[in-house]
């Protein structure tokens, strides 16, 4: 699916300004005491390897690909849950849109179990939902995709632990120096506010990552929508959320 472009000038992205993400190491969230880098990062300058591609073309995606309600339901059965849109803009760290960037989506069901063979928790699979999707922005940055809103679920942090509603994404730009990996959480979730992994963010930055209601734009009789918009690198860089593994 992705190409490079030979032969083509790209400037250097600017860099992510680090001292407006938490640190790696936060030991309130337990699995970051292990994997966090012992040693000071290093910023080399970008190479011809990260100021070009990926290319991803629309054609190379299915028609239901960005619609999460359709795209693995079987027969005539539908996935169960409240169902959303989620819609925004992608930007780079000038605020220009990012066009033809590939947004990637998955999340738990609405019982809050993942289409995982090693998601063990106790909520039933949904038998028509798959969890995943992906699309392209168009020439003004805009993705769009249709969703069962994930319900909340445990996790081994400690005891009584529990993850707030959220959705994962994986965002390929223009160039591979803008590879962004986050999570959307969803306005009036009062579980944001006890999570260990929404809290290693400061308030200012988690609210960059919270989709805010939309209700100008919902689908009448069908669906509520959020918006939530996406900067790739620079100062104003949406939160890279580096959560290794699938449930989390």
């Amino acid at each position: 699916m992705a190409i490079a472009v030979p032969g083509t000038n790209f400037g250097e992205f600017v860099e992510r300004d680090h001292s407006n993400h938490p640190p790696a190491l936060t030991p309130g969230y337990r699995t970051s005491v292990l994997r966090a880098p012992k040693n000071a990062l290093i910023a080399p300058r970008n190479t011809i390897s990260e100021k070009t591609g990926p290319v991803f073309q629309t054609g190379e995606l299915g028609e239901l690909d960005n619609d999460l309600i359709l795209n693995f339901a079987k027969g005539d059965g539908l996935p169960i849950g409240e169902r959303i849109i989620v819609h925004g803009f992608v930007r780079d760290e000038f605020g220009n849109p990012v066009k033809g960037a590939l947004v990637e989506a998955w999340q738990a069901n609405a019982g809050g179990r993942y289409r995982h063979k090693k998601d063990q928790y106790l909520a039933p699979i949904d038998p028509n939902f798959g969890g995943s999707g992906r699309m392209i922005t168009d020439d003004n940055g805009y993705y769009y995709f249709r969703t069962i809103k994930p319900g909340p679920y445990p996790w081994f942090n400690n005891t009584n632990a529990w993850r707030p509603a959220h959705i994962h994404f994986a965002i390929s730009g223009s160039g591979w120096a803008q590879r962004l990996v986050t999570q959307l959480y969803f306005d009036g979730d009062p579980m944001i506010e006890r999570c260990p992994i929404a809290n290693t963010a400061p308030r200012d930055v988690l609210n960059t990552l919270i989709a805010q209601e939309d209700p100008a734009n919902n689908a009448p009789f069908d669906a509520r929508t959020f918006r939530w918009d996406i900067t790739l690198r620079g100062r104003r860089a949406t939160y890279f959320n580096n959560v290794n593994g699938v449930k989390r």
